[in-house]
Formats: structure tokens, C-alpha cells, sequence
């Protein structure tokens, strides 16, 4: 209905032309129309624009559009993008089709870094976020080339990042609209699963190509993915090093069947997220919930812990204190490198407080391995009746290694009294604490500030 079009006024974004078309159009052919008609923003005389130039120079924020085989929508994205900033850098992940060709007409307007083989995506961003690291770029927001977001929303990440500065903003899809595949609702699910158990952050769209990246902050991160997985090794790290990851509403738009191009394989690439998330899983619960635990020690922090998992008056003296005797007996107990995740585990299926478990297992922290090796070789020397070369208590021994390299010569004294020991020490501080909690039960109010 062709005729129908100029009752629409001239100009208009792709979201307004939806808002506007939806009386004289139904909205499925509105929706075709938005991307089809191939509206060019470039002609817009909007002062509004000129208002998000001058924020996107003073925010020092750039625009990556990584390509691969996009030669029907590049161009158009390109345009766009350049309505609100001529800072754009464009990698060519070597593309085989006339993308380069297309390249070559904004090689005035845009920085483009070019390359073959294809490397994925991965590859691609990183390429862009070190251009713009080089070229002094405090932001970058990363658009992909497929024509399914739309240059409108920048507004939406600048207005976020003027509120939260430094953070990485991650545009949030609406994945119940129409012709969004099936496929990426579920594998988004997926990956927003093991992104919250990761981080503790909730993301409602962790797949999101359309970011900002704060790209100062993650300067000197290591990364070693290269396809789409990056998307989620860069979150991931970046939460991390305690940078702000925050969602923002984008639209988006995909187009119906065989219309719509993408290079994603589910079997490769969901294995490598896979492989991926199970690698960041493992580093999440060895390092980091452990070093985020002990960061969080201050004071304040220690209140409200003690408030919460000690003083909670729904759960008893005895249930707590069964905690900490289990906690102390996987901290001692001879899985070196497994204590904490064990103990974690272990208190999860025993229905104990997982918080007072994880806590009181970090008696195995490096100060106190030294100390719990001695009383675990004093202990297997009493229960075993043998006797234990003096040579391995000498004060000359001062390391951790030289400590080992002794008990090698006494491993099953070791291995026995480890456990009678890690017996003894949870019988221990379970009755201490169970006499602390009933004593504070009765002097102590309910809630300490």
C-alpha cells in the first residue's frame, strides 16, 4: 500500500516511523518497512542529532562495527552510525563478498581496519576496542553490521553512561518479539544462568552485541577467545575487576526466515560457550567468590553477615554450629585445591547454611597451612604409634615446600592424622561457637547496627 506512506511524516527514526505507520499499516509490514525502505538518518536536519554528536566528542566514545559477509546491510548501518559521530571504526573480519568494495566509499568518513582469513567475531571486537585504546577513546559502543539494531538507541547508552560512568552497558533485546529465533531465547537463558552464578549480576540479555564498553577500564585484561564467546569472556572478566555491568532497553529487528544472515553455528559455538562457561565456573568458585569474600571483610560487611547467617533467629544455634564443624573439617581435610568447592557442595546437599560452611573452610587460607600440616603429622604420630623424624619440625624448615617435601617421607602418618585432626578441630570450634551463639542469644538484641 504504497499510497499510504506519505500520510507518515518525512524523516522519521525507525522507532518513530513504527509509532506513527501503525494507524494507516499493520505492524508486521511496519516493522519490514522500518528496515527495507532503508530510511537514511543521514539526511535528518534533527537538532537532536547534533546534541548526541556533541555528547558522543565530549564523552570521548567512539562506534566499532565489526563485519563479516554483510555486504547488503553494511552501507546503511555505516550511515546511520555516522548521523551521530564520524568517530567509527569498521573491522573487516576478511570478508569474501563486496564488503571491502563498499568499505572503500567511506574511506574518508571512517576508520577501517581491514584483515583475512576471518578471525570471528572475538577476534573482531578485540581488534576494535585496541584501535580505539590506541586512537585515546575512553567508550566504545560495538553495533553489529546485520542491520538488526538501530543507530537511534546510542542516545539510550550515552544517556546511561552520563548517569554511571565507566561501566559496561549492555543493551537488553526484547526476545519475545516477533521472528526472534527459538534458538536464542534458549541459548540466552543459558548464558544468563551461568553469567549470575559467575558475577552474581542478573542480566535479562547477556548475548547482546549492541554495548558500551568502558575501554580504558579493561585496557590490560587478558583475553583468549576469539568467536562469540568473547561476548561473554569480556562481561564476565569485567565484573570482575569490579566495573559496573548494566542493562539498557534496545530494540532490535530480525527479518523473517532466510532473509536474515548470521554466521552463528550452534554446534561450534555453543560447545566453545560451553567450554568457555565451565572454565570461568571452575575460576569463579577457586578464586573469585573466595577473594570477593574476603573483600567484602570490613567491618560493616561483617556486621551484616554476622546479622544474616549468625543471628538469624529462624535458624538454631545447633544448625550454625554444625555449619562451622563441617566448614573447619573440609578445611583441613587433605583435598588441597578442592576444600572450599567441596565444602560448598557437600553443604548443599546436607542442607547446611552454605555461607557459614564457605566461611569457616577458609581456615585453610596459606598463613594457616603450615600449622594445620604440624597438627595433622603431631596427630597421625599419636595415632599411628610411630615416630616421626624430628628433621621435619626442625625451625630450619620455614616454607611451605620444605614443609611438604618433609611430610612426603610420612605421607600416611599424614594422610591419617589429617583426618582425626580435621575430626577434632570441627568438634572444636562447633561447641565454641554453639556456646557463643547461646550466650549471645540471651545479651545480645536481635538486630546490631
Amino acid at each position: 500500500m504504497p499510497w499510504l506512506l506519505p500520510a507518515c511524516p518525512p524523516l522519521l527514526s525507525p522507532e518513530n516511523i513504527q509509532k506513527t505507520c501503525y494507524f494507516c499499516i499493520p505492524k508486521k509490514v511496519a516493522s519490514r518497512a522500518t528496515f527495507f525502505l532503508g530510511l537514511n538518518q543521514n539526511m535528518s536536519t534533527d537538532p537532536t542529532n547534533e546534541l548526541y554528536r556533541n555528547k558522543m566528542t565530549a564523552l570521548n566514545c567512539c562506534v566499532i562495527i565489526p563485519t563479516y559477509n554483510n555486504e547488503q546491510t553494511i552501507a546503511k548501518v555505516i550511515n546511520d552510525v555516522l548521523v551521530y559521530t564520524n568517530s567509527v571504526i569498521v573491522v573487516n573480519d576478511g570478508a569474501t563478498d563486496s564488503t571491502a568494495t563498499i568499505l572503500k566509499s567511506f574511506e574518508h568518513k571512517v576508520d577501517v581496519v581491514s584483515y583475512s582469513p576471518n578471525r570471528g567475531k572475538g577476534i573482531a571486537l578485540r581488534t576494535g576496542i585496541k584501535r580505539a585504546q590506541e586512537r585515546g577513546f575512553r567508550y566504545a559502543i560495538t553495533i553489529d553490521s546485520d542491520g538488526q539494531h538501530f543507530a537511534d538507541d546510542i542516545s539510550v547508552f550515552l544517556q546511561k553512561i552520563e548517569e554511571q560512568p565507566d561501566s559496561l552497558i549492555v543493551g537488553a533485546r526484547n526476545l519475545n518479539q516477533e521472528n526472534m529465533p527459538k534458538k536464542n531465547t534458549f541459548g540466552n537463558k543459558f548464558s544468563n544462568f551461568w553469567f549470575r552464578f559467575q558475577t552474581g549480576i542478573n542480566l535479562p540479555d547477556t548475548q547482546s552485541g549492541y554495548r558500551l564498553y568502558p575501554v580504558e577500564k579493561i585496557k590490560n585484561t587478558r583475553y583468549f577467545t576469539s568467536k562469540y564467546e568473547f561476548e561473554i569472556e569480556v562481561m564476565v572478566k569485567a565484573a570482575w575487576r569490579r566495573i559496573n555491568v548494566i542493562p539498557v532497553p534496545v530494540k532490535v529487528f530480525y527479518a523473517e526466515g532466510d532473509k536474515r544472515v548470521t554466521h552463528f553455528r550452534p554446534g561450534k559455538d555453543f560447545t566453545r560457550i560451553s567450554i568457555l562457561n565451565t572454565y570461568l565456573t571452575i575460576l569463579t568458585l577457586l578464586w573469585y567468590k573466595p577473594v570477593r569474600l574476603v573483600r567484602n571483610m570490613r567491618w560493616k560487611n561483617i556486621k551484616a553477615f554476622m546479622q544474616k547467617h549468625f543471628l538469624d533467629p529462624a535458624e538454631s544455634a545447633m544448625r550454625k554450629s554444625l555449619g562451622v564443624a563441617f566448614g573447619v573439617f573440609m578445611g583441613i581435610v587433605p583435598i588441597w585445591g578442592y576444600q572450599f568447592v567441596s565444602a560448598l557442595i557437600f553443604a548443599h546437599f546436607l542442607k547446611l547454611n552454605k555461607a557459614i560452611v564457605g566461611l569457616a573452610a577458609q581456615i585453610s587460607v596459606p598463613p594457616m597451612i603450615p600449622f594445620l600440616i604440624y597438627g595433622s603429622l603431631k596427630t597421625g604420630q599419636l595415632v599411628l604409634g610411630k615416630d616421626i623424624h624430628e628433621s621435619i619440625f626442625n625451625s630450619d624448615i620455614n616454607t611451605v615446600s620444605e614443609i611438604w617435601e618433609s611430610m612426603k617421607l610420612h605421607l600416611l602418618e599424614y594422610l591419617v592424622g589429617s583426618m582425626v585432626f580435621a575430626v577434632v578441630m570441627a568438634i572444636v570450634f562447633g561447641l565454641i561457637t554453639y556456646v557463643i551463639l547461646k550466650v549471645t542469644e540471651k545479651k545480645l538484641p536481635v538486630n546490631i547496627e
